[in-house]
């Protein structure tokens, strides 16, 4: 049998960086960073894809400056929607698979209880809809495809809401933290393995394969506000005695509308993710799990 080729896109990126490692027993791994494959040069993409001929492409790359996408639309469309378009239609010619990241941004965020993969989209952002937009044109492909929505995203490499809330709390006595809008902070590392556990079982159950392709949504479990985030976030810290001024109590919860951004954030970005978990008979963590890691592997 020969060895699966799976092309990485967004090789540099949060997801991007925990794909590298997590794809690695599923055969041979072709990371490719902006610089190597820029997902707006949509004849560069072309000719990548022809020359590469992967069996799995992984698009872990996008637009994702949400707030200057409300002035660069055109630029978040070109990349977010006519790039996935590109790859899902030779993945449509080839047989490849493709797995695509999306958002909980493809909706306003009004609903009451958490967003099910049948629930209509309904964007507020540039961003949002030109991450619909290429959820769309994979879908009408016809192409073998994962598109996987999560929300909150972090990862322990680079700068992420803890660290900086960690930071400001050893700075400051007093923290004011947005409470209205609710999400699970779902951790770069669990979207890569969880990936790599999908398309493992993909290529070992001919029978999965053959219904699985689709939509699907994938976080970390339960729910929190970013102020309930912040103070999970210090108590743990305090609990490992890190030194901090600011105290979880100390965090004062503040409006949206007090903290105006030029896009609108969904208040409601909880994704119910019980299709995943059926489908593939895998089991997301709760958001605290890999939160309290990352702390713990943090610097005392």
């Amino acid at each position: 049998m020969n060895t699966p080729r799976l092309l990485l896109l967004g090789a540099d990126g949060q997801v991007g960086w925990e794909l590298r490692r997590a794809l690695l027993p599923l055969g041979e791994v072709l990371p490719m960073t902006r610089a190597q494959a820029d997902l707006a040069d949509l004849d560069g993409l072309r000719a990548l894809l022809a020359r590469q001929q992967p069996d799995v492409i992984v698009n872990a790359a996008a637009y994702t400056a949400v707030d200057k996408a409300e002035t660069e639309a055109e630029l978040a469309q070109r990349i977010n929607a006519a790039a996935p378009q590109v790859l899902a239609d030779h993945a449509a010619q080839t047989g490849a698979w493709l797995v695509h990241y999306s958002t909980d941004y493809v909706f306003d965020g009004t609903n009451a209880a958490a967003y099910a993969e049948t629930d209509a989209p309904k964007p507020q952002s540039a961003y949002g809809r030109s991450k619909l937009a290429g959820e769309e044109a994979i879908a009408a492909s016809g192409c073998r495809h994962l598109i996987l929505r999560t929300s909150w995203v972090y990862a322990a490499r680079g700068s992420n809401f803890a660290k900086t809330m960690l930071r400001l709390a050893a700075e400051r006595d007093s923290l004011r933290v947005v409470a209205d809008q609710i999400g699970a902070p779902t951790s770069a590392e669990l979207i890569a393995d969880t990936t790599a556990l999908m398309l493992h079982l993909l290529r070992s159950d001919a029978a999965l394969a053959q219904r699985a392709s689709g939509l699907y949504h994938l976080t970390a479990q339960g729910s929190t506000s970013w102020h309930g985030y912040a103070q999970f976030v210090l108590a743990q810290a305090a609990a490992r005695g890190m030194a901090l001024r600011c105290t979880p109590d100390a965090v004062q919860p503040i409006s949206t509308a007090e903290f105006p951004l030029p896009a609108p954030r969904p208040a409601n970005s909880r994704l119910a993710c019980d299709k995943l978990q059926a489908t593939f008979g895998l089991t997301l963590p709760p958001w605290q799990t890999q939160v309290q890691r990352l702390i713990d592997e943090l610097p005392a």
